[in-house]
């Protein structure tokens, strides 16, 4: 078995250093949700050093709110900002010595993404235009899936050790007390569920199937260094590889 552990990363919360250690991919802040010039660069820097794959980590412009309020954008408003932040993070990629890998939407992008058809679709034609060989990184089960696979692209099926699941597979929204799994032990149970089993218990308790290719850890939690290192150790000791997605592999 083998799995990709991904970690938002750029969004000003210092550890990245350390996370970049540890994930196999970094989806790196274009600085519009978050991030600026100077932490792409350096963030894009060790990810090299350390081998590890870069994606842009494109989300609404709304830096107050960290990208996590929903907008209401027209597809071709859609296409220009998913466009303009890939641009940015390929070009600090490349100025790093590396390459950029995949592409991530960020937060209440990333969620309306998961149900909204339409938006799927403009993100999805957006990345495909500007390279067919990206990874595009969506919700396990949701229609950003469905959208990436419409148009050839290669798609990361996504699911998270630290967030909570409602029994249609859609995640908690984090406005709701029981969102986010801060008990380290559950997260590493809730991790090694999706791997091995390819499902996960639902806050009601239903088994909801997923397809775990990569795991998130969020780099802003208060333990956020320490689940990273024991979900990899857990996994590793499981028999599980951890490696980044790429197109083709």
């Amino acid at each position: 078995m083998k799995v990709d552990l991904n970690c938002d990363m750029g969004e000003g919360f210092g550890n990245d250093a350390e996370l970049l250690s540890v994930v196999s991919s970094a989806n790196i802040a274009c600085g519009f949700h978050a991030g600026d010039p100077e932490t792409m660069r350096r963030t894009a820097e060790i990810a090299v050093e350390k081998g590890v794959a870069i994606g842009a980590h494109p989300g609404y412009p709304d830096r107050e709110n960290f990208g996590r309020i929903e907008m209401s954008l027209s597809a071709r408003e859609i296409s220009d900002l998913i466009t303009e932040q890939i641009g940015i993070m390929r070009d600090v990629a490349v100025a790093a010595g590396g390459a950029l890998n995949h592409v991530k939407p960020h937060g209440a992008l990333y969620n309306q993404a998961a149900r909204d058809h339409e938006l799927a679709a403009a993100i999805a034609e957006a990345v495909a235009a500007f390279d067919p060989q990206l990874v595009l990184f969506g919700l396990s089960g949701s229609v950003s899936i469905t959208e990436a696979h419409r148009l050839g692209l290669r798609a990361a099926s996504e699911v998270f050790a630290d967030r909570t699941y409602r029994n249609d597979g859609s995640l908690t929204p984090r406005t709701d007390p029981n969102a986010l799994i801060s008990h380290e032990q559950r997260s590493i149970v809730q991790a090694m569920q999706m791997v091995r089993d390819q499902a996960v218990t639902a806050t009601d308790g239903t088994l909801v199937k997923v397809t775990a290719e990569t795991i998130c850890l969020h780099g802003d939690g208060e333990n956020a260094l320490r689940f990273a290192n024991v979900i990899r150790t857990t996994l590793e000791r499981n028999g599980v590889r951890v490696r980044c997605i790429s197109h083709g592999s």
